[in-house]
């Protein structure tokens, strides 16, 4: 097992995360260690264990 999917956020801190760049809710995508912003249309990655909130670090999301 590699060690991105055997690290699991913290669902409290999953409650009070929100979009860096719209202030709203984000999903977290296990399968992909990811945190999704539909309202910005962007991708956080989560890198061992921690969401890295940064707008540069992102993924683009395709529509």
């Amino acid at each position: 097992m590699d060690d991105t999917t055997s690290r699991a956020i913290d669902p409290k801190l999953l409650e009070i995360l929100v979009c860096p760049v719209t202030k709203t809710v984000l999903e977290y995508h296990r399968d992909r260690q990811e945190l999704v912003s539909r309202a910005a249309k962007l991708a956080y990655p989560i890198r061992d264990g921690i969401p890295i909130m940064l707008r540069e670090e992102a993924r683009p999301l395709e529509d």
